[in-house]
């Protein structure tokens, strides 16, 4: 069974930073992509688009190939940036095809 956990969330200031990290763990072949989606309080969730202006220049995706894990730094936190934070991936195995799993969640909260 294929998990993924978060971790890093928390409570910052506006203007500080966090960096979530997703541990991919389980049995799979490969990783075919991966990302992140949040939701913020009263809202849908939202997958996020890095080159999207409201995250651009101070969200940062990265991936340790060797690990499994990815992470989300985000830099010049606001207090929109509120919410529950999933990561996701699809992953590859041959006895399941391609499928997605998300993580649990986890909060940030971005105080002003």
């Amino acid at each position: 069974q294929v998990q993924l956990v978060e971790s890093g969330g928390g409570l910052v200031p506006a203007g500080g930073s966090l960096t979530l990290s997703c541990a991919v763990t389980g049995r799979f072949f490969k990783i075919n992509f991966m990302g992140w989606d949040r939701q913020a309080p009263g809202k849908q969730r939202e997958r996020i688009n890095y080159e999207d202006s409201s995250v651009k220049g101070r969200f940062t995706f990265s991936r340790n190939i060797a690990t499994d894990i990815f992470s989300l730094e985000m830099n010049s936190l606001k207090p929109e940036d509120t919410g529950v934070y999933y990561c996701y991936a699809n992953v590859y195995d041959y006895s399941t095809g391609s499928v997605t799993y998300w993580g649990e969640g986890i909060q940030v909260t971005v105080s002003s």
